[in-house]
């Protein structure tokens, strides 16, 4: 593995490097919204994790480049600079934006359902499955005489 290493490396186009590096991730917290508290800032990182993009769904607010997660992020280290606990930070943002903003939302209410819908399911599944297993009943199967007489007489040995 390794000799294949050296080998690919010293044929490697200069590109090839360029490109294996862009493909690195890049964070979208811009240098200007930091926080100089380096606990203040760990903080924010922290709860930035937890806040989903409204736009791209798929992302945290940190890694996102849409304008509304600046926003956010601005928010957070507003509110942390305010003196807001975590909990207060997610509940200003959660009062704004709405549970949908939240990766992990909490498991009461309506969300209830969709945390037991899964696991329900599942269950559901299983027991159609089972039954289903049950149910499968092996075909009458009629033997020929010739058939009949074979099976007596390996049955006999």
């Amino acid at each position: 593995m390794i000799a294949f290493l050296k080998r690919w490396w010293a044929d490697c186009p200069p590109y090839a490097l360029a490109l294996f590096l862009a493909v690195t991730p890049a964070w979208a917290v811009q240098p200007d919204e930091m926080l100089t508290d380096p606990v203040l800032e760990s903080r924010a990182r922290e709860i930035s994790r937890d806040i989903r993009c409204p736009v791209c769904q798929g992302e945290t607010i940190d890694d996102s480049n849409a304008p509304i997660s600046r926003d956010l992020r601005l928010i957070i280290r507003e509110r942390l600079v305010a003196g807001d606990s975590d909990a207060e930070v997610v509940d200003y943002i959660v009062a704004r934006y709405g549970e949908g903003v939240l990766f992990n939302p909490p498991a009461e209410g309506a969300n209830l359902v969709l945390w037991l819908a899964g696991p329900a399911l599942l269950l559901a599944g299983i027991a159609v499955a089972l039954a289903a297993g049950r149910r499968r009943v092996a075909p009458d199967v009629v033997l020929t005489t010739e058939e009949e007489s074979r099976l007596k007489e390996i049955l006999k040995e």
